[in-house]
């Protein structure tokens, strides 16, 4: 799959996203797309995976893709299963095949037991583990993950940190972003950058240290008062900001996400570590 001078602008006059972008995604390859909020790394997530047309330049060789957006429309009227089996059905699955393979994804996630549950009943935990499930079910030739760890607990992420493997071992290619710097560090074949709407190489030059990460969140309800990594609390009009260590970023994340009622993530943001002093 290639892009070719691709940009995306929304509205005939309106600002330009995007601009000038060339990526290549060969088959077998996993590449992380990094940038700030608001840079535009969603939008190339959303041209990657066809959701959105270019507004210039072209896009070519788009295999079967499958996409999981960073949020979930849990309120489908379907199961869990059934909406797992129509999604296979989509990837060219026999019903029985996609049957199968719903089930299986449904218990790698252990969300077996939620299998006859109307989505609009789930948990954001659980339609997390289906939103993701029905990124691999079809065994896509492209997997675009947006924030796809996000909301998920420490087992379900590992079972995904394996399932994007196994789909780049198996000759798939997959594209992802997310907010923890240490994701699938390593792996990734190529570390793409968004900046000023223009796609750089992250993999070159030095890579900002962060330590921390920044949330954003807005909630009906009482904020716990127990949260992982004891977060620095920062009241903002009719929101939290909430500061905490990368690794309990996650843990923190999926807190806010299941607490009752669940609280709304605005924003999610790496904090730059500070320069260490030349000697």
């Amino acid at each position: 799959m290639e892009l070719r001078d691709v940009g995306r602008r929304y509205g005939v006059r309106g600002r330009w996203v995007l601009k000038d972008v060339a990526l290549r995604v060969p088959r077998g390859t996993l590449l992380r797309i990094e940038g700030g909020n608001g840079s535009g790394k969603s939008t190339l997530l959303r041209l990657l995976a066809g959701i959105d047309a270019p507004s210039a330049g072209r896009i070519t060789g788009r295999p079967r893709t499958a996409y999981v957006p960073e949020r979930f429309p849990a309120a489908l009227p379907l199961t869990a299963l059934g909406y797992l089996t129509r999604l296979g059905r989509v990837h060219g699955l026999g019903r029985r095949a996609a049957d199968r393979a719903a089930r299986d994804w449904l218990e790698r996630f252990d969300a077996g037991r939620y299998a006859r549950t109307p989505l609009r009943e789930l948990s954001k935990g659980t339609a997390q583990k289906v939103a993701v499930a029905q990124g691999l079910v079809g065994a896509p030739e492209l997997l675009v993950l947006d924030e796809a760890w996000t909301g998920l607990d420490g087992a379900s992420r590992r079972v995904l940190d394996r399932a994007v493997l196994e789909r780049v071992a198996g000759g798939g290619a997959v594209v992802f972003v997310d907010h923890d710097p240490r994701r699938l560090a390593g792996e990734c074949g190529a570390v793409h950058r968004v900046e000023g709407g223009r796609l750089v190489d992250g993999s070159a030059g030095p890579r900002v240290r962060t330590e921390r990460v920044r949330v954003e969140a807005e909630g009906t309800g009482p904020l716990p008062e127990r949260l992982p990594g004891d977060p620095a609390r920062e009241r903002l009009t009719g929101a939290v900001r909430l500061t905490v260590a990368t690794a309990d970023s996650d843990a923190l994340l999926h807190a806010l996400l299941t607490t009752a009622p669940p609280w709304h993530i605005r924003s999610v943001t790496a904090v730059p570590a500070p320069e260490e002093p030349h000697r």
